[in-house]
C-alpha cells in the first residue's frame, strides 16, 4: 500500500526546482541497516540514543518508509499497546527533505494505520525541551497528556 503525497501529488515545480514524488511504503528489510544509519548518524550524540532500542524498534515495530526517487526520505515505526493505544515509537526525516511535507506525510500513513488497526488514540513521546517537536504535534491534532506524552483521539474506522 503506498501513498502518494498530498503535498507533491505527482512532480512539482517548488521554487523553480522540479521536485518527486514522495510515497509511503512498508519498509523492506533491506531498508533496516539504512534508516538506522541514518537515525544514527543525526541522534547518536543526542542524550537518550540507544542502539539497542532503536534496532529492536526498527526489527519488532510495523514500519513505513517514505520514499523520494528510490531514496528513504524518513520512516515511522509504530506499535500498539493495550487499551487501544498505537504508539509512534520513531518518526524521522532525513536530511534534505526537511520542510517538504514528509513529517506530514508520515504522521498522516501513521494515523490511517492506527485507525485500520482499530486503535482508539495515537501516543508519541516528546522530549520536554524539543519545542519545534511539541510544536509540530500539537499543530498536528495531538495534546499534551503528560510530561512528555501526546496523544490524539482517533475517529473509528467503519
Amino acid at each position: 500500500m503506498a501513498a502518494t503525497s498530498e503535498f507533491f501529488p505527482g512532480r512539482k515545480r517548488s521554487r523553480g526546482v522540479m521536485m518527486s514524488p514522495i510515497e509511503v511504503v512498508p519498509c523492506a528489510e533491506q531498508d533496516l541497516p539504512r534508516l538506522f544509519g541514518l537515525a544514527k548518524g543525526d541522534f547518536a550524540a543526542f542524550p537518550g540514543w540507544s542502539d539497542r532500542r532503536v534496532l529492536e524498534a526498527l526489527g519488532r515495530d510495523a514500519v513505513f518508509v517514505a520514499r523520494e526517487r528510490d531514496q528513504p526520505a524518513g520512516y515511522v515505526a509504530l506499535r500498539p499497546e493495550e487499551g487501544g493505544v498505537m504508539v509512534i515509537e520513531q518518526i524521522y526525516v532525513a536530511p534534505g527533505h526537511e520542510r517538504r511535507g514528509v513529517g506530514h506525510m508520515l504522521l498522516s500513513y501513521a494515523e490511517g494505520y492506527a485507525i485500520a488497526q482499530h486503535a482508539r488514540t495515537l501516543r508519541i513521546v516528546v522530549e520536554d525541551d524539543n519545542r519545534p517537536a511539541r510544536d509540530f504535534y500539537r499543530r498536528s491534532g495531538f495534546v499534551p497528556v503528560d510530561v512528555e506524552v501526546f496523544e490524539r483521539v482517533l475517529p473509528t474506522a467503519g
